[in-house]
């Protein structure tokens, strides 16, 4: 493994509500990384309880987010070590409640 992958791998299980994104809660740089966020917060999430990663300050983490999730796209979110997928995926599972399911059982 390499060391992005490490540090990746480590994130994730330290984390509860964990979102690799381009920017930070408080100013995302990309319209997908803002609905993530906007998502998360719909869901009840405090912004204070999310770790968010911006992939714009670090070219590995950035280039190895995607190999470690086998995902291609950024946002990616993980919820207690566990991905869940990008903004896409997001709006799905918010829209049917399975999303707020997930994020009741991190609390």
């Amino acid at each position: 493994m390499s060391d992005a992958q490490q540090r990746i791998d480590t994130l994730v299980k330290s984390s509860q509500v964990l979102l690799f994104m381009k920017g930070n809660a408080s100013f995302p740089q990309c319209g997908f990384s803002g609905r993530a966020i906007q998502i998360l917060k719909a869901c009840g999430v405090e912004p204070k309880a999310i770790t968010t990663v911006n992939v714009l300050e670090d070219a590995e983490i950035r280039a190895g987010i995607k190999d470690y999730s086998n995902w291609p796209t950024i946002p990616q979110l993980y919820v207690k070590g566990e991905f869940i997928g990008g903004s896409d995926i997001m709006m799905e599972m918010y829209e049917n409640g399975e999303l707020q399911q997930v994020l009741a059982q991190q609390s």
